[in-house]
């Protein structure tokens, strides 16, 4: 590990009104964390809540010492809560990952070993040979999966099957340049930034995973159009190298203990 850099991973968890879901899923991540020989961060990013999503998570400091919690006031999109946590954290690897637990982070595992063999950016994937679907999406969210899937490889030819999925390892020198160039703030930016790391030349795999879907989720018909608007400026801007992104509304950084 580099010397200027006390953290081996940092693991970021985006939330918005997560009081129901954050609290196993940080115990999770915590508990197999804690069984590793490196040295760790989770920082949960709040984007916007007005339910007790601070709380539950305040409630678990004595039991996580390693949580951080940064809060925005306003509720700017996944996007945003997770490009905020990954240019704050340190890490010399950097994952994120969803509140709802879809994914865990047992996957990690097999990340770190694709990282260390020399890939910059790994990916989980329920799209590839290998991978489990312990508990299906509904059938209109996998609909709407299907129509998104069809639109990404129409616009992009992007040789990835799962573009989506919320589980995403990236080294740190990766995640510094491909987070600090982006742009979209809501669902489409995992588009965003797999087209960012392509046109800087990083390595991108995909690896099977288990998936058990929670059908709270919150993609809906009606985020539809964003999310082609978002694509279509996606496509517009890839083509030309864009401005380095220099922060927007700063963090509050809160205390847990």
């Amino acid at each position: 590990m580099p010397p200027q850099r006390t953290t081996w991973l940092s693991v970021i968890i985006p939330a918005y009104n997560e009081e129901a879901r954050i609290g196993n899923t940080l115990r999770s991540v915590d508990k197999y964390l804690k069984a590793q020989s490196f040295t760790y961060e989770i920082i949960v990013v709040d984007d916007g809540s007005r339910d007790e999503t601070f709380e539950v998570v305040k409630g678990l400091a004595s039991e996580i010492p390693n949580l951080k919690f940064l809060r925005f006031v306003r509720n700017r999109g996944k996007g945003w809560a997770v490009r905020e946590g990954m240019l704050y954290s340190d890490g010399y690897y950097r994952l994120f990952m969803d509140a709802d637990g879809s994914t865990s982070i047992g996957h990690w595992d097999r990340a770190q070993q694709l990282l260390e063999s020399g890939a910059d950016v790994v990916i989980g994937s329920r799209h590839v040979q290998g991978a489990d679907i312990a508990v299906p999406q509904s059938t209109h969210r996998e609909f709407l999966g299907h129509i998104f899937r069809v639109l990404v490889r129409s616009f992009f030819r992007m040789p990835i099957f799962d573009t989506q999925n919320g589980f995403k390892a990236f080294t740190a020198e990766s995640a510094e340049r491909i987070f600090r160039r982006q742009q979209v703030t809501g669902w489409a930016f995992d588009v965003e930034i797999l087209s960012i790391a392509r046109r800087l030349d990083y390595s991108i795999l995909e690896m099977p995973i288990r998936w058990v879907d929670d059908d709270r989720s919150r993609m809906t018909f009606a985020a539809m159009p964003k999310m082609l608007g978002d694509l279509l400026r996606i496509r517009m801007q890839v083509v030309e190298p864009r401005p380095i992104y220099q922060g927007g509304e700063a963090p509050q950084l809160i205390r847990l203990s």
